[in-house]
């Protein structure tokens, strides 16, 4: 059957990497499976479990994987890994009794599940470093640029660019130190047998030779293994991995849903790149749609989920094992992984080629500036001797006047009203109030502590 007319994931080829997608691969899966019989192999050889003659015609077909066949073979038995091991068995005439001794199949999935999930996080690592140091240049370069902050989507008191972009960047290295964090703590099943005891290999080696035996395996394999296993390691370790990402993914989410608002014809202060060609509708050719932010929401969306179905894959896994959380494993660990490669893909993308409206954040700044200014003015009649309720209610009624003003079109009166107001003037000059609102900079400490993250971001990341 032609595969135009199968159904395909859109992450088999559309959503994240062909990088994500080879470590996922049922081509590499199928590898690493016999990668571990073979290093089983190779360990049992030095316990003369196995034949030098018959190791080397274990490596010599290593990689011959051959999935028509393989999948032949499934369709009759119903079981990937013993399809794969009849396979691989046919290959080594004169080594196949000895592939899978004393294993058990979750013995060789569950430690290539975990080795490609190594593969898969040190991929979103570098990734997220990429985006951390295109973080950190934008936060150097518009520390200091002041824009009007928003509360409740409504304006409030003014911040700086830099330090808008040091909230997500603060977020994300948490998010990166953690992912870091996971990959020195991550574990394999390791190599025990069908209810995690070890038996097996017991019989095999010896109880003198077990820990040795293992300790070698752990070794070839370059894996720590989980102390206590038994037919599975332990899905509380999915359940973590997935938290992580699924953590990073709702900082990037954040990011590009601000700046869908941003981009928005009412406020214009930033937009996504749009290219030359792109096309933004189908029916109106003016459109210039944030699709990327809007992509990274969506599979925000989708990522979000995963980790409440690890959750369960813990939580009901019964006794030593049950196969219920098979099927959905074969979904959410790679496509967890697709969908924040994707997403990280997409906002390195955005942040790019990132469209800052110096102009625009200018005028919105004027425009809403003022009020923000009625706290300082506040804090400085205070220290005059008026007492602050009194002067927060006379406050509140000029800004309720101008804010009618400003939504019928008209410009920010609200200098004017309260450096005319006779009840303001007992306490303050008229210079002295306006010199209040002068401080369109009243934004504290905030390019300080922005450039102050650029530099520990630069740090860790270079470490």
């Amino acid at each position: 059957m032609k595969t135009e007319h199968t159904y395909q994931s859109p992450f088999s080829w559309r959503y994240g990497s062909s990088e994500m997608r080879d470590i996922w691969s049922e081509y590499q899966t199928r590898l690493l499976w016999r990668k571990l019989w073979v290093s089983l192999a190779e360990v049992q050889a030095e316990f003369k479990l196995v034949s030098e003659e018959q190791l080397e015609e274990l490596r010599k077909h290593e990689s011959d994987v051959d999935m028509q066949r393989s999948m032949e073979i499934e369709k009759q038995i119903q079981h990937d890994l013993m399809a794969e091991l009849q396979v691989f068995a046919d290959q080594c005439p004169g080594a196949g009794g000895i592939i899978h001794m004393g294993a058990t199949s979750m013995d060789i999935k569950d430690n290539a599940t975990v080795m490609q999930i190594s593969g898969a996080q040190q991929l979103v690592i570098d990734r997220l470093k990429e985006l951390l140091l295109t973080l950190s240049n934008l936060i150097d370069r518009w520390s200091d640029l002041p824009l009007i902050g928003f509360t409740h989507l409504q304006p409030a008191e003014p911040t700086t660019l830099g330090y808008r972009f040091s909230q997500y960047a603060q977020d994300l290295l948490t998010c990166y130190q953690d992912l870091i964090s996971l990959e020195e703590r991550i574990k394999t099943k390791g190599f025990t047998g069908a209810v995690g005891t070890s038996a097996s290999y017991l019989t095999l080696v010896g109880e003198k030779n077990l820990k040795k035996f293992q300790k070698k395996l752990s070794e070839k394999i370059g894996h720590s293994f989980f102390a206590v296993a038994t037919q599975t390691y332990p899905r509380l370790q999915d359940y973590q991995i997935l938290s992580v990402l699924a953590g990073t993914g709702a900082v990037l989410n954040k990011l590009a849903f601000d700046l869908r608002v941003l981009q928005s014809p009412g406020l214009g202060e930033m937009a996504e790149p749009f290219g030359e060609k792109q096309v933004g509708s189908s029916a109106m050719p003016f459109k210039q749609n944030p699709i990327k932010a809007e992509k990274i929401n969506s599979l925000g969306r989708y990522l979000a989920q995963f980790p409440r179905i690890a959750w369960d894959n813990a939580a009901y896994s019964l006794l030593e094992r049950t196969m219920d959380d098979s099927a959905n494993r074969r979904v959410i660990l790679p496509e967890a992984f697709l969908a924040l490669d994707e997403m990280l893909i997409a906002c390195n993308r955005i942040l790019a080629g990132l469209q800052v409206f110096e102009p625009q954040i200018s005028r919105n700044l004027d425009m809403y500036g003022p009020f923000a200014a009625t706290e300082q003015l506040l804090m400085h009649l205070c220290k005059a001797g008026a007492g602050r309720q009194e002067m927060h209610e006379i406050l509140r009624e000029h800004a309720q006047v101008a804010w009618s003003e400003v939504r019928q079109g008209n410009q920010n009166p609200l200098i004017e009203l309260v450096s005319e107001d006779q009840r303001l003037l007992e306490y303050l000059p008229a210079e002295e109030i306006r010199g209040s609102f002068s401080g369109t900079a009243y934004f504290g400490d905030a390019a300080e502590k922005a450039k102050s993250l650029s530099a520990v971001i630069m740090k860790t990341i270079s470490s």
